[in-house]
């Protein structure tokens, strides 16, 4: 999977909040399972955080772990 990486323009907004993107420590995250589209950026991690619980992105996505069982998926 290839992907072009590109730094946003200066006035790039966070997803989440709308701050300035370099006025922070930016994120960019990209949706690879399709195609990896258009990365979306956050200013900080807590708006990232906050975007994923909002949106329900955790549920159903995480791997099934028991402290028994060794490795992962």
């Amino acid at each position: 999977m290839s992907t072009t990486i590109a730094t946003p323009d200066a006035d790039e907004e966070c997803a989440y909040c709308g701050s300035r993107l370099f006025d922070h420590d930016p994120i960019c995250v990209r949706d690879c399972t399709d195609d990896c589209g258009s990365p979306t950026y956050f200013c900080n991690y807590a708006c990232l955080s906050a975007y994923i619980d909002e949106n329900d992105m955790t549920t159903g996505d995480a791997c099934k772990w028991g402290p028994d069982e060794s490795g992962c998926c």
